[in-house]
């Protein structure tokens, strides 16, 4: 497995998600849960990092944070290993508990932080778990509608700032997250590498501040961003060895049959280098956003079950080494 690129700087806002050891349950009960949270406050003092929500699902967790200090790693270090020893003694097991590596994906800015906000929030409502969100009580949502008894670490003010037009920020919260429904599959349109929720412009800040001299072959997100991927040049290279005509799929009106497959895969190339959302992805293909979507899901379902048409693909791919 490829090892995530972890970027550290005093004052980076974050997403954190990690998930049980082969998607197993990390909490077993409501001891567990409170332990976790325990675990958070402790990180949060030991490590000088502010908590601005949570989320605590059976197999994984949500958290949004800012370090005030370049000390992402050293935090989560100790996080992990601190409640995976509690929760190891409490149940009389040992091993791993968490899947692997943490994720941890770089949030541009505050506007983007509250969006975040609303997506985890809403993780139980997804899930079924609740018909309400007011009747769930791992996370940190009723302190951000409600005005519940905040823990110490939470921290609400940089959320709630936002609201600037209303003084009960509780309520417009509320709302705002009650309506989301119809806006959190346009969230992660700018998750760009795996790695950046934000815009390009950001990641090229990123790309000079961050980036070191020399890449690591083993790391290949840092690849990525050292030679930002073009989608024009990959598309003439593909109409070369497909002997089609990118321009065709964009006019016809509906494909179908071959001409279909291969313009799904030209698409479905571009969009997993993970560096262009789905509306622009669609601009070059002449669909929405939705149909980007409905494209990727049905050629990913057939690169699974053909061995030519998967060879076609890496053959493609293996020129842009993508």
């Amino acid at each position: 497995m490829s090892r995530p690129w972890r970027i550290e700087y005093a004052g980076a806002l974050y997403h954190l998600l990690s998930r049980g050891n082969q998607r197993s349950d990390i909490f077993v009960d409501g001891k567990d849960r409170s332990s976790f949270l325990d675990a958070v406050g402790e990180m949060s003092k030991r490590f000088e990092i502010d908590i601005f929500a949570y989320v605590l699902m059976d197999t994984h967790y949500h958290i949004l944070a800012r370090t005030r200090q370049a000390n992402l790693k050293k935090a989560m270090q100790w996080f992990g290993t601190t409640y995976t020893q509690r929760f190891n003694r409490r149940h009389f097991r040992s091993g791993h508990l968490f899947q692997g590596r943490y994720k941890s994906i770089i949030v541009q800015n505050d506007a983007y932080l509250l969006q975040l906000s609303y997506y985890i929030h809403r993780n139980p409502l997804r899930a079924g778990m609740v018909k309400r969100l007011a009747d769930y009580r791992w996370s940190s949502y009723k302190v951000y509608a409600y005005g519940r008894k905040t823990p110490k670490w939470l921290s609400t003010d940089l959320i709630l700032s936002q609201f600037t037009g209303d003084p009960d920020h509780q309520r417009c919260y509320r709302e705002k997250v009650q309506q989301y429904a119809s806006e959190e599959k346009h969230l992660f349109e700018d998750l760009r590498h795996g790695l950046v929720l934000g815009s390009k412009q950001f990641v090229e800040k990123i790309r000079r501040k961050h980036l070191p001299a020399k890449t690591e072959s083993s790391i290949p997100q840092q690849k990525q961003v050292a030679k930002p991927f073009e989608p024009e040049a990959y598309l003439r290279r593909a109409e070369r060895i497909f002997e089609c005509d990118v321009k065709h799929f964009v006019n016809a009106k509906r494909l179908s049959g071959a001409e279909k497959e291969i313009r799904d895969m030209l698409l479905y190339g571009i969009w997993k280098t993970g560096q262009f959302n789905n509306a622009h992805i669609g601009n070059l293909f002449g669909i929405s956003y939705s149909g980007v979507s409905h494209a990727v899901k049905s050629i990913k379902l057939k690169l699974s079950k053909s061995r030519q048409l998967k060879t076609k693909f890496d053959r493609l791919n293996s020129l842009f080494k993508l």
